[in-house]
């Protein structure tokens, strides 16, 4: 149990310093690749995930797959409020170390980029707020993003392809999903670094919206699309695992 917590504290601190970095890169001034936009992000977020698969194996990182693959008997019950745990653990620490790697960026840009901009380094925020539509968006994308996990680990994990199909999931589900929300799709991801960002030595912050991070991403919704993505791999689909 102590080296599975450990690879999920690692796995997703290593996928939270990919992501976090690449929006530092995107945002922050004297960046090598300032502004480079989101498919650079999207992109760097797909590939990092496929880089924690390579090097952990068959990690989560992720609070409301844990509950999908203890629902579907792939971890034991007992096991999902310790991978939560470590999961957070690890999404916090991983933004932690990008803001030590980029803390000279932070400073450099303290004056003259957006509190909110700043911010959504950390966590994800709707652009129009609708918290109904916010809650439904990342419901859906969070069902099809488990769902298409789990069906690629019960037909191709045997091949070793698990990474690189995951990556390109996360690739697409981010360029036709992710105009929304962000799409988190996993309270750690979202919680951890917008906890970070609330803590560390920033200027000029914007407000952390808690109630959207509180009752849309780390609260209900990814939960939901667990379950819902778990019924339908069991039953529609008829997987095993």
């Amino acid at each position: 149990m102590i080296h599975n917590l450990l690879n999920e504290f690692l796995s997703t601190g290593l996928m939270i310093l990919f992501g976090v970095g690449v929006h530092c890169d995107d945002v922050l001034n004297k960046t090598k690749y300032h502004g480079s936009g989101h498919i650079f992000a999207i992109t760097t977020w797909s590939f990092g995930i496929t880089a924690c698969l390579f090097i952990f194996g068959g990690v989560s990182m992720n609070p409301a797959m844990a509950l999908s693959q203890a629902i579907l008997g792939i971890i034991p019950w007992s096991s999902f409020i310790p991978y939560t745990l470590a999961e957070f653990a690890g999404a916090f620490a991983g933004a932690l170390l990008a803001y030590f790697m980029y803390a000279d960026h932070f400073k450099a840009s303290e004056d003259t980029i957006d509190g909110v901009a700043t911010r959504n380094i950390f966590s994800t925020n709707p652009n129009l707020r609708n918290l109904p539509r916010n809650w439904m968006v990342e419901m859906i994308a969070t069902t099809i993003f488990l769902t298409g996990i789990l069906a690629i680990v019960a037909n191709y994990e045997k091949f070793g392809f698990t990474p690189l199909l995951v990556g390109l999931l996360v690739w697409a589900i981010g360029m036709g999903l992710g105009g929304t929300t962000g799409f988190a799709m996993n309270q750690a991801r979202d919680l951890g670094p917008r906890l970070a960002y609330q803590i560390l030595p920033i200027k000029n912050k914007a407000n952390n919206d808690w109630q959207y991070g509180l009752i849309v991403v780390p609260g209900t919704a990814p939960f939901v699309g667990a379950v819902l993505a778990a019924m339908f791999v069991k039953y529609f689909l008829k997987l095993t695992f």
